[in-house]
Formats: structure tokens, C-alpha cells, sequence
């Protein structure tokens, strides 16, 4: 127990960085964020989105890491063993390309060093980036269990890649295949179809004839790639197109090279579309290279892993594919072959990491056979034994992509990643897959083998992270406490990526869901809705905002601006707006503080609390406990801040310790307790309730509370409570805030300063609430600023300003409330202008000059100009007349 230090203050003003370091370092040295220290307690467990070492965390990563730190302090709060696992990507490409462009500054490349050379720099890169990565985690105020912190390629995890790669293979559902890729010349590697990104590029369409071998005529293609024409195999037309019907079977001669290529008849071609005649190159577009197995086609590879042309390209050999296409062209239109070229917008993938055009490509690489593992997937989720997705709609979504999924290609030609567990024996080319090169050998009886030199996709290792990290294979203790996990957090931009493969996974290596829940929250844009990017330079660094608002002040606008499903735009004024919330809460405290005189702990007894305000402001917490705690639970954390906002701004700050300095500056001891007590409470847990959003101001508070405890971070959750219920209090305390009110509204109305007393008649409407106004007269003459008051008065005066509220007609005589001569010739003024105001706008309308040349928007300006000076002219020509009677 900790009783009130006297002895130390809290600060005029709040500084979150001292603050921030010193409470983060705390919360370390004593372990609070530590899982499995509550045998009995029933288990909460998030493992965080690994993020990538490859340089530091955005505004995004703030949104996704925040939201899951909100729910897991609460839960650890609500009493459960509650686990977040921290951990890194290695992802491979993303980072051994930040690696290769370091080498290029340095005049080198990754084939000088050669591999292991080349893999100790990026472990290098790796360790400097994963600390920063934890250091701005730190900055964040993260409450991660780092006694658990994992990294993709770590000795475990690469265990469970291995485990999970040999059983598909031996399963039959990993296989070695010639297939067309997605290949990034720049990276010089294959690409999954979602690492892929379209964009809309302004193109050509080029109609090319190719002459029948016979002389007979020719047949017209189009195509946006001409360089791939050297490539052709073949051209297509629809079996039952009478146009091509009797050329079927027939020769063509492809342009430039000379070369015989057959018409084909195949369904795949739309007879209505276009000229009904495409060509196929089967080495070079993926719908191409199925019509090529159906016939047997040739498959030509024109260019090589780098986008350059090969020799099949004949004249064009060594030239890049952009230059090639601008050569072929040419030499096309020379011969007349090229007869049309039509602008065309069309959708060109590139490469998601290097940028580059994404070339079809055909290529021996590693597929998953993904229908068997997506079926069980499939099955589950439509059964309701699935995961829930929040919100429900991106449950369609990630339905429509996991039933059409195609096989996954898995082989990368990087060397930072997970080595491909597979060896060829040199001697006999036998392919043998196994966890380790021993295991190899002794498979193939041989010890000439050399092991397949691609790695894997990164998203295949990422794809176990929620079982992998917490030790399967293995049985290990944390995998049978924590597993299946309870929440994902996630943006909805990788449901492809990740979220449906470690569902699949899941399933196929645990028999179960990976998590509960998935929660897609969207994306941060700028304050005009724009994607932040470094060529716009519209990014925001998470650390800068913290450096200049605090870090308080970030979490709660960041998270309580958010929807789940929905992008965020970022803008400073609402973190400005967070911070001046966190400097209300904290010079509310500073007064809390300051009239407690030594209460301790043990002296808080919130039962001895009678008067209505102290009632009232219970019960409101008890209820904002209940709701806050309901829209938690439901990951509505908009709805959340608001609640929270409005019971501390509002209730609490505005209303509650403005009542409670008339006990606490009062001569009734008892009463003044009470309210301490009541003030204790209170504070303490709107602090925790808080404290998700705000950890740090809220330690910093509740440490000068009186309190029992080492740390808020372990402080148990206000639970809502029916005994604190006080419905009596609310009515009483909302007739007096209405009354309140009222009376303020007409002091604003007749330019009555609270320096100026007034005579107040309240009229109830029953005996009720004539017993409320009596017990409660206190405040009506504090707040309503007095100099006479009459409860239940029987006369009316003839001229006063009234308000009706529930419960009670308020009538305030003008005779003590204004010189009544003075204000009328004051509203004749204004009445005057008004008049004027209103004159000159009905001319201008009347205008016809005016109304033709102006434009709409200002015109309907001016109507609403003159309604509103209508409007009021009204109300001082009646407030004119109620005076004169």
C-alpha cells in the first residue's frame, strides 16, 4: 500500500519525456509485461505482425502495434495471463535489396562477397535494424514480453520451416515445376501473383500482320508486348469461327525471324473480341503457356533473367527488353507488317519491392498444390468453426481469393531467407528433400550433393507465425497454454498475404484456427486521404510526433480516430487536440492532489459518499466502465475515446470537481471526507481505464494517488458494479445541470456577467422536484450566481426572461437583470443594422446582372446571408416587444 507523499508535488505541467523514459524503464526492470506469472488465470495471447528489418517503423506500424497494446493492458488489467509476443521478419527481398544498395555505394556487389560473406553483412543489417525496431517500440510505450521475442529466420522457427516444407513435399503438395512466373528482372527472382502490384499504364496496342506461308493472305494480332512476337509458337483462333475455320492447320510466317508457326484452334480464344486471331508465346504469358501444353507448342525463352534479349531473339540479342521493343517496332513498320498502333491504358504488373515490370516468365521453381490445403480452409469457415472477422465483410473477401487461389510459388532466387531443404546428388541428379543435408546423405546414400540454392518466399515462414513462435513443433507449454491465439491485428491490405495462409497452415499443422479473431483495421492516409509515400513526401514518423506531442497523445488520437476496416487520415490538429486532453486530465489531478490533506488508501470509502454530485459522478463511472469495457470487447475504439473523453471532460472535469469544491471548501468535515474519498476513487480508476490509451500519464497520476500496488500496469479493471447504481442521483444531478445551464444561456443571451447576482423564481412541476431543488439549493445559488432565490414561487413577474426545463419553469425579472430603457435602445440599434443588412442583400438579389454572372455557390451564399439576418431581425423585433410589454 502507498500512501500520498506530501512531500512530492506533481509539476504545473506535464513533460511527457521525462515521464515516458523513466516509467518504460520501470515497467522493464520489474517484469509487469511478463506472461505466465498467473497460473490459474484464464489466457489472452496476440502475437505481433512481425515487421521487417529492413529500416523503421511508419505511422501505419504505430496504428497496428498501439491497437494491440490497447487491448492486451487491458486484459492483463482484467486479471488474464496475458502474452505479447514480440518478434521481426527477415523478409527476404525487401531487405537483401536494402543490402545490395548499400554494396552498390560501396562499388560493390553481393556475387563479389559471394554468399556467406554476403549473409553475414545483412545478419549485421539485421541486428542494427531489430534494435531500432525495439527502440522505438520502447518509444511507444509497447508492453511486449521480450523474454519470448522470435525472428523468422532464428533456429527455431527456420526448425518449423523445414518440418512444414518436407511433410507437404512428402504429402505430394509441394512440387518442383516449369510454370510461368511472375519474374522481377531487377531482383533477379520470382514473385508470388500478390506480390504483384498493378498499376495503369498509358500504352500501345499493335496490330501486326502475319502472312500465311502460302501467299494466300495473312491474319492481324495485337499485342501491348511486340519484343515477345519473337517468341510465338503459334496463333490461336476459335474452333467455330467461320472466319479462320479453313486456315486452321494451315502455316504462318512470323515477321523478322521467318520462322513457321501453326493456326491453332482453341476455345480459349473470344472470336468477337478483337480481330479473333491471338498469338502465343507460350515461354511468355501464362494463359499462352496452357493453350501451348494443349498442343503441344514449343516454348522459347527470348530474353534472360535480367530482361536482356537472348540469342533466340536473333538481330535484337543483347539489347534490354524496353529498347528491344522500340527497335522491333521500327523494323516492323519498315517491312509493313505493323499496320496499326492505338493508345491504350492497360494494367502492367510490377514488382512490389524493386518497382520494376513484372516479366511472364517460364521458370523451373517451387510451387505449393494450394486447392487441397484451401478446401479444409473453405470447409471450416462456412461451417462457423472459422475465424471472425472484424469487420464481417472481409470474410467474403478472403473467401472470393482462397477459392480461386492457384498454386503458391514458394522458391525465391535470393540468399537471405530459408534455404530451400533440398539436395541434388551430383552423380545421379536424384532430388532428395529433407530437414538436414545428413538426413540427405543418408536418404540418397551418397555424399556428393549439393542443396538447392533458391530460399523461400518470405510470407511461407511468416504464414506459421502464430504457432511456429510459440515452439511447434515441439509440445512445448507455451504452445498447448497460448495456442490458438486470441486476436489478430492486422491491416487489411495483406488478407492475401498473410492472413489466409496462416489460416490454411493452421489448419493443416495444428488442426486449428491461429486466432480467434482477426481484426483488419485500414490504412493511415495523409489529411487529404492520400497513400503516404516518400515520392509524395506526405510520410509521418511516429517518433517526430512523439518528440513534439508526447506519445500519449499519439496512441490516443491514432487509435480512437480509427475504424475498424476503414483508412485514417492523419492531422495534426487532432494530436494537438489528445495532448490538450492529457494536460485536462493532468491539472485535474494536480487539484485532486492538492486538496486531499493526507488521505491514504485505507481512508477512501466511497459508501459514505450521500451528497448527489458524489452519487451522480459514481454512478457515471460505473456506467462509462461498463460501456468502455462492452466497446473494447468489440474493437470499437472510436466509440471508446468518446466515452472516455466525455465522462473526464465533461462529467468529471467540468461538472463533478466544480461541485466538489463546495465540500471540499466547505465547514462540514464529514461532507468534505466524502468527497475526498469520492475524488480518490474516481481519479484512480478513470486512470485505469485510461491507461490502455495513455500509459504513461496515467503511471505518472495514479503514482501520486493514494493507491495499493507496484504499477497501474497490474491495477484490476473496473468492473461494473450494480450497487453503485444511484438512478435517484442522475435525475437530480440532470435537472440541476439543465437548470444550470438555462440560467447560464440567459446570462449570455442579455450580456450578464457571473460577477452580477440575480434574482432566480423556480416554478416546479411537482413536489418531487420541489424536494430536489430544496435539497440541493447550494448549488443552484453557487452556479446560478444569486442574489435571491424562490423555490416554488407562486407570482409570476409580468416581464422576465424564462426557460423550461424538465421539472421546473425559471423566470429571472429583468427589473434586477437590466436597465430595460438601456437595452431596448440597444436592440433599436441593432435592429437598424439588421435592417440595412437585410435591405442590401434583397437589392443585390434583385439584381439581375448580379444573378446572371455569379456564380451558384456565391449566390446561394447570399440567400443564406439573408435568411440568417431575417432570422434575427425576427428575434429582436419580438425581444423588442416583450420589453416594452
Amino acid at each position: 500500500m502507498t500512501e500520498l507523499n506530501e512531500t512530492v508535488s506533481m509539476p504545473t505541467t506535464y513533460d511527457p519525456k521525462s515521464a515516458e523514459q523513466k516509467w518504460y524503464d520501470y515497467w522493464m526492470k520489474g517484469g509487469y509485461f511478463k506472461a505466465g506469472v498467473k497460473e490459474n488465470a484464464p489466457v489472452y495471447t496476440i502475437v505481433i505482425p512481425p515487421p521487417n528489418v529492413t529500416g523503421l517503423l511508419h505511422i501505419g506500424h504505430a496504428l497496428d502495434f498501439t491497437l494491440q497494446d490497447v487491448l492486451i493492458r487491458m486484459k492483463r488489467m482484467q486479471g488474464y495471463d496475458a502474452l505479447w509476443l514480440p518478434g521481426s521478419d527477415h523478409a527476404g527481398i525487401a531487405t537483401q535489396t536494402r543490402v545490395e544498395q548499400k554494396l552498390r555505394e560501396e562499388g560493390l556487389s553481393r556475387y563479389d562477397l559471394g554468399r556467406e560473406k554476403f549473409l553475414e553483412r545483412v545478419w549485421d543489417w539485421k541486428e542494427q535494424y531489430a534494435q531500432n525496431i525495439r527502440d522505438q517500440w520502447a518509444k511507444m510505450g509497447l508492453s511486449l514480453d521480450y523474454s519470448r521475442e522470435r525472428f523468422t529466420l532464428d533456429e527455431g522457427l527456420s526448425h518449423a520451416v523445414r518440418k512444414v516444407f518436407v511433410t507437404l513435399y512428402d504429402k505430394g503438395l509441394i512440387y518442383r515445376g516449369k510454370k510461368i512466373i511472375n519474374w522481377d528482372p531487377a531482383a533477379r527472382t520470382a514473385l508470388s501473383d500478390i506480390e504483384v502490384d498493378y498499376k495503369e499504364v498509358q500504352g500501345h496496342l499493335y496490330h501486326l500482320q502475319y502472312p500465311l506461308q502460302d501467299g494466300e493472305g495473312s491474319i492481324t494480332v495485337a499485342t501491348t508486348r511486340p519484343e515477345t512476337m519473337l517468341g510465338d509458337t503459334a496463333v490461336a483462333v476459335h474452333p467455330e469461327d467461320e472466319r479462320y475455320r479453313h486456315l486452321i492447320g494451315k502455316k504462318l510466317v512470323l515477321p523478322i525471324v521467318g520462322r513457321e508457326i501453326p493456326i491453332i484452334a482453341d476455345e480459349y480464344v473470344e472470336k468477337d473480341f478483337g480481330s479473333g486471331a491471338v498469338k502465343i508465346t507460350p515461354a511468355h504469358d501464362p494463359n499462352d503457356f496452357e493453350v501451348g501444353l494443349r498442343h503441344d507448342l514449343p516454348q522459347i525463352i527470348v530474353m534472360d533473367e535480367t530482361g536482356t534479349m537472348n540469342n533466340e531473339a536473333g538481330p535484337y540479342v543483347g539489347l534490354d527488353r524496353s529498347e528491344c521493343r522500340s527497335r522491333i517496332v521500327k523494323d516492323l513498320q519498315d517491312l509493313g507488317v505493323c499496320i496499326k498502333i492505338e493508345d491504350h491504358v492497360h494494367q502492367v504488373g510490377h514488382s512490389e519491392r524493386s518497382g520494376a515490370v513484372v516479366e511472364p516468365y517460364l521458370s523451373t521453381q517451387w510451387f505449393v498444390d494450394m486447392k487441397p490445403l484451401a478446401e479444409r480452409a473453405i470447409n471450416e469457415q462456412k461451417s462457423g468453426e472459422g475465424v471472425r472477422f472484424v469487420p464481417d465483410r472481409f470474410e467474403k473477401i478472403y473467401l472470393q481469393w482462397i477459392e480461386n487461389v492457384r498454386d503458391w510459388c514458394i522458391s525465391r532466387q535470393l540468399w537471405w531467407g530459408h534455404r530451400i531443404p533440398a539436395w541434388y546428388c551430383n552423380k545421379t541428379g536424384e532430388l532428395i528433400v529433407a530437414m538436414s543435408e545428413e538426413e540427405a546423405r543418408a536418404k540418397s546414400g551418397s555424399d556428393d550433393l549439393r542443396q538447392d540454392e533458391d530460399v523461400l518466399d518470405t510470407w511461407f515462414s511468416s504464414a506459421l507465425w502464430p504457432f511456429s513462435t510459440l515452439g511447434w513443433p515441439e509440445e512445448t507449454s507455451d504452445l498447448q497454454r497460448y495456442y490458438p491465439t486470441s486476436v489478430l491485428v492486422t491491416g487489411y491490405d495483406i488478407i492475401y498475404f498473410w492472413v489466409a495462409r496462416m489460416i490454411f497452415t493452421a489448419f493443416e499443422f495444428t488442426d486449428e484456427v491461429p486466432f480467434k479473431d482477426v481484426l483488419m483495421h485500414g490504412l493511415v492516409r495523409d489529411k487529404d486521404g492520400k497513400k503516404m509515400s516518400k515520392s509524395l513526401g506526405n510520410g509521418v514518423d511516429p517518433l517526430d510526433v512523439i518528440e513534439q506531442y508526447g506519445a500519449d497523445a499519439m496512441r490516443f488520437m491514432i487509435t480512437t480516430n480509427s475504424t475498424p476496416g476503414q483508412d485514417l487520415r492523419f492531422r495534426y490538429e487532432k494530436v494537438e487536440q489528445a495532448r490538450n486532453f492529457a494536460n485536462k486530465i493532468w491539472n485535474a489531478s494536480r487539484f485532486v492532489l492538492m486538496n486531499l490533506e493526507g488521505v491514504k488508501a485505507s481512508d477512501v470509502n466511497i459508501a459514505a459518499a450521500t451528497s448527489t454530485a458524489d452519487r451522480w459522478i459514481v454512478h457515471r463511472l460505473n456506467e462509462t466502465a461498463r460501456d468502455v469495457t462492452r466497446m473494447m470487447d468489440a474493437y470499437d475504439f472510436g466509440e471508446t475515446g468518446r466515452l472516455l473523453y466525455n465522462f473526464i471532460w465533461d462529467d468529471l472535469c467540468d461538472w463533478y470537481i466544480e461541485f466538489a469544491k463546495l465540500s471540499l471548501y466547505g465547514e462540514d468535515q464529514q461532507a468534505k471526507q466524502a468527497t475526498q474519498s469520492v475524488l480518490v476513487y474516481v481519479l484512480d480508476r478513470t486512470l485505469r481505464l485510461i491507461h490502455p490509451f495513455m500509459p504513461f500519464i496515467s503511471e505518472e497520476i495514479w503514482q501520486h494517488l493514494p493507491h495499493d500496488g507496484e504499477t497501474i500496469t497490474l491495477a484490476a479493471w473496473p468492473e461494473f458494479d450494480t450497487a453503485l447504481e444511484s438512478p435517484e442521483a442522475v435525475q437530480e444531478m440532470t435537472l440541476l445541470m439543465d437548470l444550470i445551464r438555462a440560467v447560464r444561456n440567459i446570462r449570455a443571451e442579455v450580456n450578464v456577467p457571473m460577477s452580477k447576482k440575480i434574482e432566480l423564481l423556480i416554478k416546479p412541476s411537482s413536489e418531487a422536484f420541489k424536494a430536489i431543488l430544496t435539497r440541493n439549493e447550494e448549488y443552484i445559488r453557487r452556479f446560478c450566481g444569486t442574489s435571491k432565490l424562490e423555490i416554488a414561487v407562486q407570482e409570476i413577474p409580468e416581464k422576465a426572461m424564462t426557460a423550461i426545463v424538465t421539472g421546473a419553469e425559471l423566470f429571472l425579472p429583468l427589473a434586477g437583470l437590466i436597465d430595460i430603457e438601456q437595452e431596448i435602445e440597444r436592440l433599436e440599434k441593432e435592429l437598424q443594422h439588421l435592417n440595412g443588412e437585410v435591405g442590401r442583400i434583397e437589392k443585390k438579389l434583385s439584381n439581375e446582372g448580379f444573378i446572371a454572372k455569379a456564380p451558384a455557390k456565391v449566390i446561394e451564399e447570399e440567400r443564406a446571408k439573408m435568411s440568417d439576418y431575417a432570422d434575427k431581425r425576427e428575434k429582436v423585433v419580438n425581444r423588442i416587444a416583450e420589453l416594452r410589454g
